[in-house]
């Protein structure tokens, strides 16, 4: 589509967003300065530079042999530049500790330091962007049985315990060094696959645990604590130690950032409600938008209700500075930079497509009880020229409108992606 074609079609949709009282260039202007965490873990298939020979595990599965997975830092950060290339606006990095750039020397996780992240540092300072970081508490020796933070072994637990500590410090060094706040998000697999006899001792232990991991305060313009809970996983489908009841006290308590993660409920359970009723306690949250099917499986994310719901949430609510949002998914199936391409694109839509609703209008009708008005001006926003207002906004972020970007990822798989065999 050429930019004339695109430029008058978006003057005729800003015409009929007025005639609604939404202003289509104020939505654009603050769509831009929303970041998306994009996760390492999407372009690799979870797998991380340690090669410590461990198996996932952790309740964690990637699906597919898709060739051209980045096998080293600088092809992970090649493919992360290409899906940038092809997504509009600013945003910024997550990466799991096993991402540690080392040069090829073993490092153990309770060793780690900021000079094995200082080469992901620069690449995002190069691009402008912030980092968000995560410790990893699974595929390694001492998360073999499942449990880490909640082990019943002093020993482990104190291993997970310095790894917790080396993260913040990470974090907080990131923040330092590229002047944005990192969010270092705790996420651990501990859990049982059946019924157990004690679900009390593991809780303890944790808890415990964590006053350890979060004992040294930390500069929160530097860095902020995020722990994430889950409601079962893959060899722990009878019970979570980390329960989303048992963090949210916690950060309610602590004054921690909770993360609700789009596939860690029930499944017929979405985050959305959840946003607006943590808010209420918290100053802010951190999100890991997935697409469960079924399960916890985390599909690349589509332009689905949940993900409109969850986007609503957050424009509707005012929460857009209050919620960090990150991307959470794997999928070995497909083409990997297509999978960031895709779930992150339609992450910025959903966005838009909330700035683009006539929410006050709608607000005004409720407020005096005219259900019969919300309804139908809800219904009727769905059918609005939203796409005309998404294809301008990537003609002027310099990306490509429409599918057009489909044609760049299969020249890179070309000319890149299929000589990784």
């Amino acid at each position: 589509m050429n930019r004339k074609t695109v430029d008058e079609a978006y003057w005729l949709a800003k015409e009929q967003y007025a005639e609604l009282g939404v202003k289509t260039d104020a939505a654009l202007k603050k769509l831009a300065t929303i970041p998306i965490s994009l996760h390492c873990w999407q372009g690799d298939d979870v797998g991380g530079f340690e090669n410590t020979g461990m198996e996932l595990g952790g309740g964690l599965a990637v699906t597919g042999n898709y060739p051209g997975k980045a096998r080293t830092p600088n092809e992970l950060r090649a493919d992360l530049d290409k899906a940038l290339s092809l997504i509009p606006g600013k945003h910024r990095l997550n990466l799991h500790a096993s991402y540690a750039d080392t040069g090829g020397r073993k490092v153990e996780r309770n060793e780690i330091k900021p000079e094995h992240f200082q080469n992901w540092i620069a690449w995002c300072k190069k691009n402008g962007m912030g980092m968000d970081f995560n410790p990893t508490y699974y595929a390694h020796p001492k998360a073999a049985d499942g449990f880490t933070l909640s082990h019943p072994d002093k020993g482990i637990r104190q291993f997970w315990i310095e790894h917790g500590i080396c993260c913040r410090e990470i974090g907080a060094a990131i923040g330092k060094a590229l002047g944005k706040t990192c969010v270092t998000n705790l996420w651990i697999p501990d859990g049982m696959k059946d019924t157990p006899a004690d679900r009390k001792s593991p809780r303890e232990r944790l808890l415990t645990s964590l006053d350890a991991v979060f004992k040294k305060p930390i500069d929160p313009k530097l860095n902020l604590d995020a722990i994430e809970g889950k409601l079962f996983g893959i060899g722990s489908e009878s019970y979570v130690v980390g329960s989303h009841e048992l963090y949210l006290s916690y950060a309610v308590r602590h004054n921690k950032l909770i993360t609700l993660d789009a596939g860690h409920y029930h499944p017929t359970e979405g985050i959305a409600d959840k946003i607006s009723s943590v808010l209420t306690q918290l100053a802010e949250i951190l999100l890991h938008v997935s697409r469960g099917v079924r399960w916890d499986s985390d599909h690349v994310v589509t332009l689905t209700d949940d993900l409109e719901a969850i986007a609503q949430e957050i424009v509707w609510g005012g929460y857009t500075d209050r919620v960090h949002i990150g991307l959470d998914y794997f999928d070995a199936s497909i083409n990997r930079v297509a999978a960031w391409t895709i779930g992150t694109r339609n992450m910025i839509k959903a966005l838009l497509m909330a700035m683009l609703t006539p929410i006050d209008t709608i607000r005004k009708a409720e407020a005096i009880g005219d259900n019969t008005s919300r309804l139908a001006l809800l219904e009727e926003a769905k059918t609005l020229p939203f796409g005309a207002v998404w294809d301008y906004y990537c003609a002027t972020k310099g990306v490509p409108v429409g599918a057009a970007w489909l044609d760049e990822v299969k020249t890179y798989e070309k000319n890149v992606l299929a000589k990784r065999q």
